[in-house]
């Protein structure tokens, strides 16, 4: 509006004073724009011409994938990329099975098997393919990338259509000569196509505040343009005759009969005149500092960079930079982020007897906090100790179990083991060497065990599992066992459990069933109450020592039960609508009279450092919420491990696990269970929360915790309870809460971000973390092992968790400093120029006669100020990154927003008037007495080009005041852009122009009064800048000032580096953490995923747990094309 102002006849300066600032700033964001742009249209083309064999006239013809059309019949060969959503016909592999890589979906590199229908295996060849005639009835279109429901019909037969027969685009063949398969999905039509919306958008809470700036400024400036209009109407006035207002033909704007017209006028020329007020480089300049501060500096600190896995720290946005160093709660997943996620086959129980010697670190950390001195268990010398598998206990290896009370329970043990997953196997087929492709460390974990136990899982097909039994029969006898897998109940959410049925060779029909206590107890047969009550006591051990329990169990089935089960399994299969409930309604008809077998437990150690980094954020004054799967036992020891929970603390805990809610439980009666339940938790609630006050009132405080399950989550998070909770949790060092499904980690995420309007950050490593990482502020995904759904959700990506430590304390901190600064320096600077306009305003009548040459002030924010507070942004910093981490409570100063409160902006503002005053006076008052070397007075343009150059002076040298650090970067910024105004008004004012500027800085710098009022005018406006710090520091000083007076002899550590990054790294390192910088065609991380897509739909079934993915980005993963590959073996 500004610049359309501008053009017209009631603005002073020449149009360009608003157009060139605006155009500059327009320009950058094109180019900027356009280049993403540009990027994305070469993506698209690249991959909408990549080639593929189309079935045409009993041959195969090359065509570009965009003409693929919905039933064409496609060729892909090995590591080919499936150009659309295909219905899998045939493949070269043996029972028309083929092997899928989906690293481009969800970065899990473990391979999936998909499997034909055995009706279509033999539209191989093209003269077969030409044969296929069919009808495929399908869902809609969707995003759901792990589900799908369809039929074929075939010759007059309906064959049900499941993931498993469908191949996804963006997905690779691998281990498979070639497929033959028919386009389902084209386009965007395809599930990851469907995907692509946007992740929702974020902007950091400062930028916030920052509009709120904007708007005050333009508030200032009508208020500017109001006094003004109101005295040009005022001061009008034909006594004052030289000035021409009697003549007849007066135009409105000088006419003293229509004053509300002249001050109307005169408010629009004004607005024009005062615009430099208003920043429009500031959004530019913040986001140039705020993308080289996310390129540069967090993605190459080594400090973030895991050696291990070869991963540095990532920034996949660079808005909320400054937000990093204002986070108060941090709301951790505990699996995978705290822990390593590498799962480790520790101890077990079968039959109610316990095995396993082993020691957790729980259980030391424990003892430790108990006083007791634990001794380290010394392992036997022939422990068998590899991936997934720390177990210590001679009675069940080589065999040994054949002579413990129940032989026959630690054979279906096992068995249970070895035949109950969708393990793959990969590599030769000896234990040594053979790799498992595992849906989840876990499972990994459980089929090491029955390795190592003497039934080794070595081979799988579409319907058989081989297993190399060991002294089973007898001690040193080994056979190979073939099962039939008949029928897979998959996991998900809902079931919390896994069965498989199987038929052995001898014809025993058998069903395995693996899963969570609390389901396999519910189906348990009738008797055996002695076991089930000791096997419920060894998993209250293992849950208090940290370890993940699952329970297993068999059931032996008749043949016609089978039979008549299996037909209403196909005919659930079969259905299109609500496939998946009607699948889980079958499986609870055969689900039940289990014989419990025992239970696992497998151990997850605590990354390292985890406990360091927690005890570092809470001096920093962050609270931290665990929100976990697991039990309350083992959250609450993990809790202790790590240090978020003392035993000086008073602890909260909400739990249902009590005898009288058991009680209720146990009636059935789901209506009273939901009343009891609610008034439970209320009564709880209320207790913990006068508790609180109580503590709170007394004269030394306790630290307070707080450990809340899901289930009671689920009522406290009731809008009419949900106060209640949110005031006990904010007065709550930590909380932990455990039995959480994805969902409720997403509420209580967003009741602290909205209800307290406090900065939250979300860490998770997992597709289930998803929903509370976008639910936060900021969001940091870890790149584990449960694939890379999390990271492509989040804002952050680090390899482990305790590089937090280094992302808030350093970076964030920095960054919300240095944003900080430059926000309010860009405020202080135009307010300065332009209130030297606004007071002389006062000397002209009020007539909206401009003081500064169109050029200077076009160019003021664009070149003579521009770079300076660039470099702050970029190099300044209060104290070292090692002080930073030192001093945690500094980072208090972030979270109280103490450097961008509306007090810190009044004190700017004042200084802005001060230095005003000063400089437009002085040079007012002493270019009255002066003249030029010829004897004449100073005119005009003479007065203002002095100003100008004071103006220059006084706001670069305020802003090396502002600095905590002064760089070689600040030297030759500041002296750049003073000298690059002295270089330009030497050339402007040598050129010959109408303007009236026309040689006077010749004749300005030929006289002793230029010398001395550039001298003296920045000394006396900057005076009391000075002064004003000087007693801040001495007498109010900030935390970081201390700290500086108390390190102020140390020598800087950083000057190797602008990071204090000092390579540590060896050689080999060194050249790991470039090759990571590298663009990569796929990520090297397996995840949380069973095998087939059936399995996944765990996630499927979370409101919001899919991260999604921009189109443009499966498109270049999908596009590109690495160096020929060596075909891997099945």
């Amino acid at each position: 509006m500004i610049s359309i102002l501008s053009s017209t006849p009631v603005s002073p300066v020449s149009p360009i004073t608003n157009v060139l600032p605006l155009s500059m700033v327009l320009f950058v964001s094109l180019v900027k724009e356009a280049w993403e742009d540009w990027k994305r249209f070469q993506n698209d083309k690249t991959i909408n011409n990549t080639s593929v064999d189309v079935l045409q006239d009993q041959k195969w013809e090359t065509v570009s994938w965009k003409n693929l059309q919905v039933g064409d019949i496609v060729k892909v060969k090995q590591d080919g990329f499936f150009p659309a959503d295909l219905l899998f016909l045939a493949s070269t592999n043996a029972d028309g099975v083929c092997y899928v890589e989906t690293a481009n979906l969800d970065g899990e590199t473990n391979l999936k098997i998909r499997k034909a229908l055995e009706k279509t295996w033999d539209y191989l060849t093209p003269e077969k393919a030409f044969e296929f005639k069919g009808e495929v009835q399908c869902e809609q279109p969707n995003n759901s990338l792990y589900t799908f429901t369809g039929n074929l019909i075939i010759e007059k037969q309906t064959l049900p259509l499941s993931p498993n027969q469908l191949l996804l685009r963006g997905c690779s063949l691998r281990n498979t000569e070639y497929i033959i398969g028919a386009v389902v999905f084209t386009g965007h039509e395809t599930k990851v196509m469907m995907n692509s919306m946007n992740v929702p958008s974020k902007r950091s809470t400062l930028e916030r505040k920052l509009d709120r700036l904007i708007l005050t400024l333009f508030v200032v400036l009508f208020c500017m343009c109001l006094i003004g209009a109101i005295g040009s109407g005022v001061f009008l006035d034909r006594k004052y005759f030289f000035l021409g207002l009697r003549g007849p033909a007066l135009s409105a704007d000088m006419n003293p009969s229509n004053r509300f017209v002249v001050a109307l006028l005169n408010m629009f020329t004004l607005i024009t005149l005062y615009s430099p007020i208003i920043p429009i480089s500031l959004y530019v300049s913040v986001e140039m500092i705020k993308f080289i501060q996310s390129t540069q500096y967090i993605n190459n600190d080594l400090h973030m960079y895991h050696v291990e896995t070869n991963t540095p720290a990532l920034a996949r946005t660079s808005n909320l930079n400054e937000e990093l160093g204002q986070v108060e709660y941090i709301f951790s997943d505990k699996t995978g982020t705290l822990t390593r996620n590498l799962m480790e086959f520790f101890k077990c129980s079968i039959g109610g007897e316990l095995y396993g010697t082993g020691v957790t670190e729980i259980e030391m950390g424990e003892a430790q906090r108990n006083g007791i001195k634990v001794d380290e268990v010394h392992k036997s010398s022939n422990t068998v100790r590899e991936k997934g598998f720390n177990f210590d206990d001679a009675r069940l290896m080589r065999g040994a179990w054949r002579n413990e009370p129940n032989p026959d329970m630690c054979k279906e043990f096992f068995r249970c083991l070895a035949i109950c997953h969708t393990v793959l196997p990969e590599g030769e087929e000896t234990p040594e060497k053979i790799r498992y492709q595992a849906a989840s460390p876990d499972e990994a974990a459980l089929v090491a065990a029955a390795k190592n136990f003497g039934f080794f899982f070595y081979r799988r097909t579409p319907t058989l599992i081989y297993v190399r039994e060991s002294h089973v029969e007898k001690m040193g006898k080994v056979q190979d066992v073939p099962y039939e897998i008949l029928n897979v109940l998959e996991f998900n959410s809902t079931r919390k459990r896994q069965s498989v049925v199987c038929r052995y060779p001898d014809g025993r029909l058998v069903l395995y069933c693996k899963g969570a206590d609390t389901v396999i107890y519910e189906r348990l047969a009738e008797g055996n109450n002695d076991l089930k009550k000791t096997s419920r006591e060894h998993l209250e051990q293992y849950g208090a020592a940290g370890l993940r329990t699952l329970c297993l169990a068999y059931r032996d089935l008749c043949s016609d039960t089978y039979e008549n089960w299996n037909e209403k399994f196909i005919q659930a299969k079969s259905s299109l609508r609500d496939r998946e409930k009607k699948l889980d309604e079958v499986a609870e008809l055969i689900e039940k009279d289990l014989v419990l077998i025992g239970c696992t437990a497998i151990e997850d150690k605590l990354q390292e450092g985890v406990p360091t980094c927690i005890e570092t954020l809470a001096r920093a004054g962050i609270k931290i919420w665990v929100l976990t799967g697991d039990k309350m036992e083992t959250a609450i020891n993990i809790a202790y491990a790590c240090k978020l929970i003392n035993n000086d603390m008073k602890q909260f805990i909400i739990s249902s696990e009590t005898d009288d809610i058991r009680e209720v439980e146990s009636r059935g009666d789901q209506v009273e269970i939901a009343r009891y339940m609610r008034d439970a938790v209320k009564n709880q609630l209320k207790k913990c929360h006068d508790d609180a006050q109580n503590y709170l009132r007394s004269l030394s405080p306790p630290k307070l915790a707080l450990v809340i399950d899901g289930k009671c989550l689920m009522y406290a998070l009731d809008p009419s309870l949900r106060v209640m909770l949110l005031n006990l949790s904010l007065n709550c060092t930590s909380v932990v809460c455990c039995r959480v499904s994805p969902l409720q980690k997403a509420q209580v995420t967003s009741l602290v971000k909205k209800g307290a309007r406090k900065i939250t950050l979300s860490i998770g490593d997992g597709a289930n973390d998803v929903s509370m990482i976008q639910a936060a502020h900021v969001g940091v995904g870890i790149s584990g092992l449960e694939g890379m759904q999390a990271v492509m959700a989040s804002d952050f990506a680090i390899a482990q968790f305790r590089f937090l430590t280094d992302l808030l304390l350093v970076h964030g901190r920095w960054s919300y400093l240095r944003i900080c600064k430059v926000v309010t320096y860009f405020f202080y600077k135009n307010l300065t120029f332009t209130l030297t306009q606004f007071w002389y305003t006062f000397q002209t009548g009020f007539s909206g006669q401009r003081f500064y040459d169109d050029w200077f002030q076009s160019l003021y924010n664009v070149i003579f100020t521009a770079l300076p507070v660039i470099m702050v942004g970029l190099f300044d910093k209060d104290v070292s990154a090692s002080l930073s981490k030192k001093y945690p409570e500094l980072y208090k100063e972030g979270i109280r927003n103490t450097f961008f409160k509306w007090r810190v902006v009044a004190t700017l503002a004042f200084f802005a008037l001060y230095q005003s005053l000063i400089v437009y006076n002085f040079v007012i008052a002493s270019s009255t007495n002066s003249v030029d070397s010829s004897g004449k007075m100073f005119g005009l343009w003479d007065v203002s080009t002095m100003a100008f150059n004071c103006i220059v002076v006084t706001v670069n040298l305020r802003l090396l005041m502002m600095c905590d650090t002064i760089t070689r970067w600040h030297h030759i910024s500041v002296g750049g852009s003073i000298l690059a105004w002295f270089m330009f008004i030497l050339v402007y004012s040598g050129v010959y122009t109408p303007r009236g500027i026309y040689s006077v800085f010749y004749v300005l710098i030929s006289t002793v009064y230029f010398y001395t009022t550039l001298l003296v005018v920045p000394i006396v406006a900057l005076f009391g800048d000075f002064l004003f710090q000087g007693v801040q520091r001495w007498f109010f000083p900030y935390d970081y000032q201390i700290v500086q007076e108390m390190h102020r002899h140390e020598p800087d550590s950083s000057s190797a580096g602008l990071l204090e990054i000092g390579n540590q790294l060896t050689p080999d390192e060194a050249r790991s953490f470039a090759v990571a910088q590298l663009p990569r065609e796929k990520s090297k991380h397996t995840g949380f995923a069973f095998d087939s897509p059936g399995y996944e739909s765990f996630f499927a079934s979370q409101a919001g747990v899919l991260a999604p993915q921009k189109p443009w980005d499966v498109a270049r993963r999908a596009s590109m094309r690495s160096r020929a590959k060596t075909p891997r073996k099945n």
